[in-house]
C-alpha cells in the first residue's frame, strides 16, 4: 500500500490521526492525516445535501420528473424523479462502464466531458430496469443530479459547494475541483504501472497516465475530466469528519430533509436484515458495534472511506493511496480496516 490515513474522533477529546507510507513515496512527499485528497463518490452525499437544501426551500421536488429540468436529456427522463436519481433506483446505465470513457478515467484523455456529452452516451445503453423497480449504483445518477442543481440555480457546482457547504461551516480544504490544481498539501495517489496491474484488470484500465516509478504511476496531477457531480470533492479527513457532524445534527439541513436522507433502499436482497441500504447520497451499514452512515469513495490513486453515527458527533475516516489493491491479503486488510474503523468511533 503506497499510504493510509486514518482519523478516528470518537467524540471524547481529541481525535487520533495516524499516517503511515511506504518508504519509496517518500521521495514524491511526506503524507500527513491532514492531507487534502480526492474524495470521489463521497461527493455524492454534498450533492444530495445540495439538492435536500432546495427541496427546502420549494424550488425543488424529490417527486420533479428528470425530464422537467433536462427535457430530452435522460432515458425515460419522464418516470425518473430526483429521488431516484438519490437514491440510485433509476435504472440508468454506469457511464464509467462505457469503453469510450476509458481514457478520460485514466488521464490519458485531457477532453472534458459534460454533463449533457455524458448523458447523451449514456441514453444509447438500454436501462437496467424500470424505473423504481430495483437497485443499482450508478455515476450517471449524479452527473444528472449535478446538471439539475446547476439548471435549477443558475450557479456552477464549484460555486455551490463553496457558497453552501463549505464557506458556511468553514472547510478551507474542501471544494469541487474542476481541474487537477490543488490546493495546499495534498497527498499523492498511485497506481501500478501496466506490468505490475492485477491479470484481472481490464486491457483498457491497465494504463494511467502519469510520472512512473518503483513499479507504480504518480497519478496525482491527473485530472479524471469525465468525473464531475459524481466524484469531484477535494477534502480532507478534519473538513469531512466537521460536514459530518453539521449533516447530522442538522445544521445544513431541517429535519424533514434530514428524514428523506435517511430514508433508505436495500441494496441487497429485501429479506437480507444485515443488507446494507442507501438513502439519498448516503449508506447506511449495520455494523457489529452498530449502526453507521458512510460513503466510499475510488478514483485513480484515491480510495476514502467516511463514516459517522447518526448524531454527527462520533466520525471517522480512511485513505488509501491507490485505488487498485493487488493482493488478496490486501482486500482482507481493507476490510479488516473497515470494521476497525467502524467500531472504533463507539469505544
Amino acid at each position: 500500500m503506497p499510504g493510509v490515513i486514518v482519523r478516528v474522533d470518537d467524540g471524547h477529546g481529541r481525535p487520533i490521526e495516524i499516517a503511515e507510507q511506504a518508504t519509496w513515496t517518500q521521495k514524491d512527499h511526506w503524507l500527513r492525516a491532514d492531507d487534502e485528497v480526492r474524495e470521489a463518490s463521497n461527493t455524492k452525499t454534498v450533492m444530495a445535501t445540495l439538492v435536500l437544501q432546495l427541496v427546502a426551500e420549494h424550488k425543488l421536488a424529490l417527486t420533479d420528473p428528470v425530464e422537467k429540468w433536462l427535457p430530452g436529456q435522460v432515458r425515460n427522463g419522464r418516470a425518473i424523479t430526483l429521488r431516484m436519481l438519490l437514491n440510485h433506483t433509476s435504472g440508468l446505465f454506469d457511464y464509467t462502464e462505457d469503453p469510450a470513457l476509458a481514457p478520460a478515467l485514466t488521464g490519458w484523455d485531457s477532453h472534458v466531458w459534460t454533463s449533457r456529452e455524458i448523458l447523451s452516451l449514456v441514453s444509447g445503453h438500454p436501462a437496467l430496469f424500470e424505473p423504481g423497480a430495483e437497485w443499482s449504483y450508478s455515476n450517471t445518477n449524479y452527473i444528472a443530479v449535478g446538471a439539475v442543481l446547476e439548471k435549477a440555480t443558475g450557479n456552477s457546482l464549484a460555486a455551490l459547494v463553496r457558497d453552501r457547504i463549505a464557506g458556511p461551516l468553514g472547510l478551507r480544504h474542501t471544494f469541487y475541483a474542476t481541474g487537477s490544481a490543488w490546493r495546499d498539501r495534498h497527498a499523492h495517489g498511485y497506481e501500478p504501472d501496466a506490468a505490475h496491474m492485477p491479470p484481472d484488470v481490464p486491457d483498457e484500465f491497465r494504463s494511467y497516465a502519469g510520472p512512473q516509478h518503483d513499479d507504480h504511476v504518480d497519478v496525482t496531477g491527473d485530472y479524471v475530466t469525465a468525473d464531475g457531480a459524481d466524484a469531484a470533492i477535494v477534502s480532507t479527513a478534519g473538513d469531512w469528519s466537521r460536514f459530518y457532524g453539521a449533516l447530522m445534527s442538522g445544521r445544513l439541513l431541517p429535519a424533514a430533509q434530514l428524514a428523506e436522507m435517511r430514508t433508505t433502499v436495500p441494496e441487497g436482497p429485501p429479506e437480507d436484515p444485515d443488507a446494507l441500504g442507501y438513502g439519498l447520497g448516503i449508506e447506511r451499514a449495520k455494523t457489529d458495534c452498530g449502526t453507521v452512515w458512510d460513503h466510499v469513495g475510488v478514483v485513480p490513486g484515491y480510495a476514502t472511506y467516511n463514516v459517522t453515527d447518526s448524531t454527527g458527533r462520533r466520525t471517522a475516516s480512511f485513505f488509501f493511496a491507490t485505488s487498485t489493491l493487488i493482493s488478496k491479503q490486501a482486500h482482507q486488510t481493507g476490510a479488516a480496516l473497515m470494521d476497525a474503523v467502524n467500531c472504533a468511533i463507539f469505544d
